[in-house]
């Protein structure tokens, strides 16, 4: 009897724990969904996010989609979404896709130039970028600074 009791306790210990782990795996496409810079539902205005690691920025193809986590990318052919796919977390911009500079100067999201961008680290980062005003200069000037503040004001909407 002891050991039928015991089965019963993992099953439900593995049941709440299952249901704990689909709840938050909810939440977080969610959050993607409302916290990402997204352009009719599509991140980084439709560019492929592996392109800018070969250093020219390149706008996606609707027939080569994909969904991670909640959140639509575009690729320019077929290879470049293979390689998303293998490892999202590294051609994923940062801070959701807003302006690095803004984040880390004012805490704020602000839309983005997606032809505007730097990779640092090997992330991609983001900036705003006008006839007026490029904020990637202004990132340059003080990079270290601006991105733990950017890091920190980042998590605060993670926290949310």
């Amino acid at each position: 009897m002891l050991t039928n009791q015991n089965n019963m306790k993992t099953l439900l210990n593995l049941t709440v724990l299952m249901l704990f782990t689909c709840t938050g795996f909810s939440q977080d496409i969610n959050f993607r969904k409302k916290e990402f810079l997204l352009e009719k539902g599509i991140a980084i205005s439709g560019y492929d996010p592996t392109s800018y690691f070969s250093g020219k920025p390149q706008k996606g193809k609707k027939e080569f989609s994909y969904t991670q986590e909640g959140v639509v990318y575009q690729f320019e052919n077929a290879n470049n979404l293979q390689t998303f796919k293998k490892n999202p977390a590294k051609y994923e911009p940062q801070y959701g896709g807003w302006c690095a500079y803004a984040m880390g100067s004012k805490g704020e999201k602000v839309e983005v130039d997606p032809e505007t961008f730097k990779i640092l680290n090997g992330k991609l980062y983001l900036f705003y970028h006008t006839f007026f005003s490029n904020t990637l200069t202004d990132w340059n000037k003080d990079e270290n600074a601006f991105k733990s503040k950017a890091d920190v004001s980042w998590n605060k909407f993670i926290r949310r």
